[in-house]
């Protein structure tokens, strides 16, 4: 175990090359053996460039509308009940990875893929029985129709260029070079499902956890909520809609952002594999060994973070020691989503503090 961010470093991107990423096998089956997430070398750099072309900050400044008419078709529902925050942030990150992967969809098409989506994740975390009845066998099911749908899906954009409609799965079908053939249908159904996954899971986690933040601390969220009011009130005067730019415009909501992701730390860990031996720092690590660099550790060590229980957004209103704050992990396989990720969230923050006033009645489970 990895828990000092000089070695974290060395594991994920100076000596990126003897730590492959690894993960049980169950995993890496229910999402899809030729996904990015399992592999290294010239596949994956390739997949890394097409999908990252995807999600660039260029890219995703188009977006902002198509996310804005999500949330404000989302939070009305809301209104005058109960809801679960975690499954509620679940719904609104699916809809958004949705547009990400799939660009111009049908409507028909994608709750289909929703439900398969739902059954999936209900057993991804189940112990891996393969039989009938459980939720493992319940889950792989559901691979097996959302492989198919996906096919189908993959099919009828390759008969039709028009039909292609641009997110991630348009990047993909378009990807050929005068070296490379095209990429197979399963090769671009895995990593359409594994990025939808990595996509909404830990979005959403991260939103929950942003929510509670602000209900613990009252007079930050009034911060956040002048903040945003103010860029409310500019929209109103230019009689417009909440733009890319004005989200670069959000220095406290971004900093609250930040520390979430520090201090609830969603990815507290990545898995790495020895490929050979290896001699690190006076250790000797023999080849097939787990290596796990322990973000956690890191984000709430007191050398780095003064009081790292303490919820401190200003903490970024300066630089932070190189390689301390690594929320989205680092190197060649760092999450390629991370800043529609962060966009998503500031959309819907803004909306929430602007069109509602707090105090909701909100009750968290550990």
């Amino acid at each position: 175990m990895i828990s000092s961010p000089e070695a974290a470093r060395i594991v994920l991107v100076t000596k990126a090359h003897l730590f492959k990423p690894t993960y049980p096998p169950s995993k890496e089956k229910m999402i899809g053996p030729e996904a990015l997430f399992f592999h290294q070398g010239a596949y994956h750099s390739r997949l890394k460039k097409l999908v990252l072309a995807a999600f660039l900050p260029s890219v995703i400044r188009g977006s902002v509308s198509e996310i804005e008419q999500i949330v404000l078709k989302f939070l009305p529902t809301w209104e005058n009940t109960t809801i679960n925050t975690l499954q509620e942030m679940k719904r609104y990150a699916f809809d958004v990875a949705m547009i990400s992967a799939f660009g111009h969809k049908r409507d028909s098409e994608m709750k289909g893929i929703k439900q398969l989506y739902q059954c999936l994740e209900k057993g991804y975390n189940s112990m891996p029985l393969d039989l009938p009845g459980t939720p493992f066998h319940k889950a792989m099911k559901a691979r097996k129709q959302l492989n198919e749908t996906l096919r189908r899906l993959i099919q009828e954009r390759r008969g039709n260029e028009k039909a292609g409609g641009g997110g991630l799965l348009g990047n993909l079908l378009g990807a050929k070079n005068h070296k490379v053939d095209q990429l197979s249908d399963s090769q671009i159904a895995d990593n359409v499902i594994g990025v939808i996954f990595a996509a909404h899971d830990t979005t959403a986690s991260v939103l929950t956890w942003v929510l509670k933040y602000l209900h613990d601390n009252r007079d930050l969220l009034e911060a956040v909520t002048r903040e945003q009011d103010g860029i409310q009130r500019k929209i109103i005067e230019e009689n417009r809609r909440l733009t890319w730019d004005d989200t670069r415009h959000m220095p406290l909501t971004t900093r609250v952002i930040q520390e979430t992701l520090r201090r609830a730390s969603i990815l507290s860990f990545t898995f790495r594999e020895a490929v050979e031996d290896v001699e690190f720092e006076g250790y000797y690590i023999p080849k097939g060994w787990k290596v796990l660099p322990l973000f956690r550790t890191i984000h709430h060590c007191a050398d780095f973070f003064p009081q790292p229980e303490k919820f401190d957004p200003s903490r970024f209103e300066v630089p932070l020691r190189p390689n301390t704050f690594i929320p989205f992990g680092n190197g060649v396989h760092s999450c390629p989503g991370s800043e529609l990720a962060k966009l998503e969230m500031l959309v819907l923050l803004h909306h929430l503090t602007t069109s509602y006033r707090y105090p909701f009645i909100l009750s968290f489970s550990p």
